[in-house]
């Protein structure tokens, strides 16, 4: 069977991934999968910069606003829809566009997931309590000394992440990310061409601070009130960046204006995180701008022009 093109685009929080996705998915015939962990999350808006829906009603988009708050979506669980949502899409005779900026969920995908040991839920409970009582900090310092490579790209607020790297790391007697190279199920059948963004930093983080604060005018207190009313305070995407400061402000530890603050900066590290993964991925070429800038444009479709050339009737 001839490989069907794939196109996978990556890069940093607030680097233009939406506005490249669509403009290649408009030109090329291309439907767009969603690569994001906290997107998956019906209800949560504001916080999140998924597409709006406007610009989902340019082109087809997969894997927004898939499960609730309240329900787990892994790493392993993205991956299986992902990949549903490629066969069909190429079933359609449509190009699939992978865009986001969760680097896990992207390798999950793309190389597939160790056979990783059976739930420890005791040993979970305890770790959770543990982070109730001493912080999350406390749980990633934990994982920095058994897994220093995963404890780089978990953030430290990000609890149920580091609960099960850690609860993995324990039972198998090995770090997880050592883990991560054994056995995996990798994709097959598609021929990908990885596109990632690149933006001078000062660029980069003035959009950063620019969406962050935004993110708190267009209501994101008042989102995240509603879905704490609905789901309580300890709901796993409430951690995210964005969320985890606008609850914050709702229980009085901080004011809007050094929520704002807060949320500036840990997007900016965040994206510097992305950055030291994307960088690891292989054969990304690199596009230095941002998604809505016209050279960008120009070096994006070259290599998209090229890369589908490969392939009968451009597609699969």
């Amino acid at each position: 069977m001839v490989d069907t093109p794939l196109i996978v685009l990556a890069g940093p929080t607030a680097s233009g991934k939406t506005a490249l996705a669509i403009h290649l998915a408009e030109e090329f015939g291309g439907e767009i999968v969603s690569c994001d962990s906290v997107a998956v999350y019906r209800g949560m808006e504001i916080g999140t910069a998924k597409p709006s829906v406007a610009e989902r009603s340019l082109v087809p988009h997969h894997l927004i606003d898939v499960v609730w708050p309240d329900e787990a979506c892994t790493a392993g669980d993205y991956s299986h829809l992902a990949r549903e949502s490629l066969i069909g899409i190429r079933e359609r005779g449509h190009l699939p566009i992978v865009a986001g900026g969760t680097g896990l969920y992207l390798r999950a995908l793309i190389d597939g997931l160790f056979p990783s040991p059976p739930r420890q839920d005791e040993l979970r409970d305890r770790l959770r309590k543990r982070a109730e009582g001493k912080g999350a900090a406390y749980l990633h310092r934990i994982l920095c000394r058994l897994d220093p490579a995963a404890a780089k790209v978990i953030h430290p607020n990000d609890v149920s992440k580091a609960i099960r790297a850690i609860e993995v790391s324990l039972a198998a007697r090995q770090p997880l990310t050592e883990q991560w190279q054994k056995g995996r199920d990798a994709l097959t059948g598609y021929g990908i061409l990885r596109l990632g963004l690149n933006p001078p930093r000062e660029r980069l983080y003035e959009r950063i601070n620019l969406r962050a604060a935004a993110m708190f005018e267009r209501g994101l207190v008042e989102e995240t009130e509603q879905l704490v009313e609905r789901y309580g305070f300890e709901c796993r995407p409430f951690t995210s960046l964005g969320y985890a400061e606008a609850i914050a402000v709702l229980r009085g530890e901080c004011t809007r204006d050094d929520a704002i603050r807060r949320a500036q900066q840990g997007h900016r590290n965040y994206a510097k995180r992305q950055g030291t993964w994307f960088r690891r991925e292989p054969e990304m070429h690199w596009l230095v701008g941002c998604g809505g800038d016209e050279e960008v444009w120009d070096q994006a479709r070259g290599l998209v022009v090229r890369h589908l050339s490969s392939y009968p009737r451009g597609t699969s």
